[in-house]
Formats: C-alpha cells, structure tokens, sequence
C-alpha cells in the first residue's frame, strides 16, 4: 500500500474483497476510528454472502469492547466457552454458535 491512500488504494481494496473467500474485519481502536474500515465492510457487505462476512472483536486491557452497532449485524468470532478452540457465532439467528473454526 502507498503511504498516502489514493484512488488506486481503493481500486486494490476492492478487487482483494471480491477475490476473497471471506471477509473477517478485526475490530480494534484503530479500525474503528479509521476511514477506511468502515468503508471497506460496507463494500463487503455489498459483494459477500452474509454468511462470508465475520468480526472479530477485541477489547482493551480495561475491559473496554471496539465495534459499532453496525458490527452486531454480522456473525462473529470468538472464543468457545463450552468446547475448545474458536467459534463463528451467528447473530442474525439466535446468537449461537454456527460450528468450530
């Protein structure tokens, strides 16, 4: 990527989204205060399946959870707490776990 984003930069973005299988955003304090994040999950949501489309949230050593609203339309990612390993989580239905990742 350049130092400074441009047209091309958003070109490049695009074309990566379509040609992915999946689009998993990790939520953190600097992508959700970045300009381009909230785009390019808007662009995703656009192209991808809803079922191709995950976010992996995080939160700080304080406890404090990144994601906006809009993120609680997406299925997720977490930690399992009944079984090991990672789970998807989708939050259309009712909030369970969809299978071990």
């Amino acid at each position: 990527m350049p130092a400074t984003p441009d047209g091309e930069t958003a070109f490049n973005i695009k074309v990566a989204i379509v040609r992915a299988d999946w689009f998993l955003f990790l939520a953190t304090q600097n992508s959700m205060s970045s300009r381009w994040c909230p785009w390019e999950i808007g662009f995703a949501d656009g192209k991808k399946p809803h079922d191709r489309i995950a976010i992996i949230p995080t939160a700080d050593n304080h406890g404090n959870f990144y994601g906006n609203e809009y993120l609680n339309l997406y299925s997720n990612i977490d930690i399992a707490q009944h079984v090991s390993g990672l789970v998807l989580f989708d939050t259309r239905g009712n909030g369970t776990w969809v299978h071990n990742l």
